[in-house]
């Protein structure tokens, strides 16, 4: 199995959690009017929930005293209003509040996908699977529920308990004040404690869920090679181990979030009891009108009503504040994470090229002539690979190059490194036309990796990556080439047919020849393909390592560089056959 070291995100200059979550905010391409409008209807939600039990408490009250049934038709037609406006602006604001997040995730998952294409690709191809899938999935998520649980619901949360705290002082300022104090420490206090009790929480159990992560995706993706290192046990031990390291993580803390949650109910209790409590005094005093009640003078039956019930519906915004807060802490977290990955791409241009060159760079189209001199390659955080003296390279249009050599030793490393993907560590690679003039090495080659991407869409799709312009008989051509007619044939819908799954959906040679079929229709003069025959048998290899290598019926045009990544044996006598191919031993070389 060869294995690469990865670029750790957390390692990324350090940014404050607040400002990182700002800045994720105006990632996510929010805008005023669509956030106004969910909180606006939340708040509708909510004080509807509040007039709904001031007036319940009003109505059973006065419907206790018998009046004219007349007397209370307003009350009746009031209480069945709010009730239905209150389940109405609940469903609009979700509507309105999960509208606004998803949107606002795939614009952030489509910006961030830009900036590491636009940005240095010496950043973007050290990155560790896992890391790339956990910021651009799991941590985007927590930054759109940032909306969804903490930010709305705070908005809500706070224009209803000063709703709540004014209706009471219409009563009782005394119990006003016991309410907004209550409120305080539901809606303040016991969220900034959770958020506390979260913060290392979170933090360590994100670290463990990476580990977790990146010992998971090493098993799925190079599961038979650990197979036949007999090394599967012990990658599936260390997954095991950090996903127990996961679940600590997540244990700790807890009695911060225990002691925050609990706030919000004997807040309610102290709230309802003091209430209780200025009833019966108010009750003591001679009954007047409710101006008389206010001055702290008398007390009516529904007076009493509104100022035991209005406490539990204004706990209703408050209560899930706590989670809120909560939220907001795993939020931060996530930001400062997912700009740590967009700041990185604009970090170490690849191969001396200057940052954010874009991915609609134009191709090349004419023939080049590849020269390397000294060079000494290898990953930006590892070790200096090639000879002392480093290599020398010279390749014109139509020659063809095999590298070969153990696994480890950096064949795939220096494939990287000559298309322009990774910078040089030592020495400098020359592109020229035909006419002299520099070319830029990006533009004139491409690396076709051998765990190229096949993407859940049409077939047409999945070869456009290369060239978005390919016409349908291009690809068909391209297809045909690398050996895929039979299968094209058997396809009901030819180009249009779905790859549901991506590579799930084509065997492990069908895929290796797809991907082929994409460097076939790729126009850059420059080809480097990392393990082409890998998953077919050796007759099939065979052929198409002649059609790559060999003099006749080739692959590619006499005017294109092809270079080989191989392990297979048959290419250094495939090559022996073509003057034009030479072969490259790579050898593992001891740090530089």
């Amino acid at each position: 199995m060869t294995t690469r070291p990865g670029r750790d995100i957390g390692t990324a200059p350090p940014v404050s959690s607040d400002a990182a979550l700002r800045r994720a905010f105006a990632f996510l391409g929010l805008r005023g009017r669509p956030l106004v409008k969910s909180i606006l209807l939340g708040v509708g939600g909510a004080l509807s929930a509040l007039g709904l039990a001031a007036l319940s408490a009003w109505l059973i009250t006065r419907a206790w005293q018998m009046p004219p049934v007349l007397y209370l038709s307003v009350a009746i037609t009031a209480v069945r209003a709010l009730g239905i406006s209150r389940g109405v602006f609940r469903y609009l604001e979700r509507l309105a509040t999960h509208d606004l997040a998803l949107g606002a995730m795939a614009t952030a998952r489509e910006r961030v996908y830009r900036t590491l294409a636009a940005g240095s690709p010496a950043y973007s191809v050290s990155l560790r699977r896992s890391d790339l899938l956990g910021r651009t999935g799991d941590d985007i998520d927590e930054i759109g529920n940032a909306l969804i649980r903490g930010v709305i619901p705070i908005a809500v949360g706070a224009v209803t308990s000063v709703a709540a705290v004014a209706i009471m002082a219409s009563v009782s300022w005394w119990a006003a004040g016991v309410l907004a104090v209550a409120m305080i420490v539901s809606g303040l206090l016991a969220p900034a404690l959770a958020a506390r009790g979260a913060a290392r929480t979170i933090a360590d159990s994100s670290a463990a869920h990476d580990r977790s992560a990146d010992a998971a995706v090493t098993a799925l993706w190079h599961a038979p090679e650990l197979t036949v290192a007999r090394r599967r046990s012990e990658v599936l031990a260390i997954a095991r181990r950090t996903e127990a390291d996961a679940l600590a993580a997540a244990d700790r803390g807890l009695r911060y979030e225990a002691a925050a949650s609990a706030a919000t109910p004997l807040s309610m209790g102290a709230s309802l009891l003091a209430a209780c409590l200025i009833g019966v005094h108010l009750a003591s005093q001679i009954p007047g009108s409710l101006a008389d009640v206010a001055s702290g003078e008398g007390l009516t039956p529904m007076v009493l009503g509104v100022l035991i019930l209005l406490p539990l519906s204004a706990f209703e915004s408050t209560g899930p504040l706590t989670e809120a807060g909560i939220q907001l802490e795993r939020s931060r977290q996530s930001a400062r994470r997912v700009m740590a990955l967009v700041d990185g791409a604009g970090v170490d241009g690849a191969a001396g090229e200057p940052e954010g060159d874009g991915p609609d760079r134009a191709i090349h189209s004419g023939p080049v002539t590849l020269d390397t001199t000294g060079l000494r390659w290898g990953w930006p955080a590892g070790d200096y690979l090639g000879s002392a003296d480093g290599l020398d390279l010279h390749l014109s249009p139509g020659d063809r190059l095999v590298i070969v050599g153990p696994s480890g030793a950096g064949k795939s490393t220096l494939g990287l490194t000559v298309t322009g993907l990774l910078a040089p560590h030592a020495g400098r690679i020359d592109t020229r036309d035909d006419h002299g003039a520099t070319v830029d090495v990006r533009s004139a080659s491409c690396y076709f990796a051998e765990e190229g991407h096949l993407f859940s869409t049409t077939l047409r799709e999945n070869l456009r990556v290369a060239r978005g312009d390919a016409s349908d008989d291009e690809l068909v051509a391209a297809l045909e080439s690398v050996g895929l007619r039979t299968w094209l044939a058997g396809l009901a819908d030819g180009l249009d047919t779905e790859l549901v799954g991506g590579s799930a959906a084509v065997s492990g040679g069908q895929r290796r020849r797809l991907l082929l079929a994409r460097a076939v229709v790729h126009p850059a003069p420059v080809v480097v393909l990392d393990e082409p025959t890998e998953h077919l048998d050796a007759a099939d290899s065979a052929v198409l390592l002649h059609r790559l290598l060999g003099r006749t019926r080739g692959l590619f045009d006499s005017a294109r560089i092809v270079v080989v990544i191989t392990h297979d044996p048959a290419a250094q006598q495939i090559s022996s056959e073509n003057p034009r191919c030479r072969v490259l031993e790579v050898l593992p070389s001891p740090t530089g």
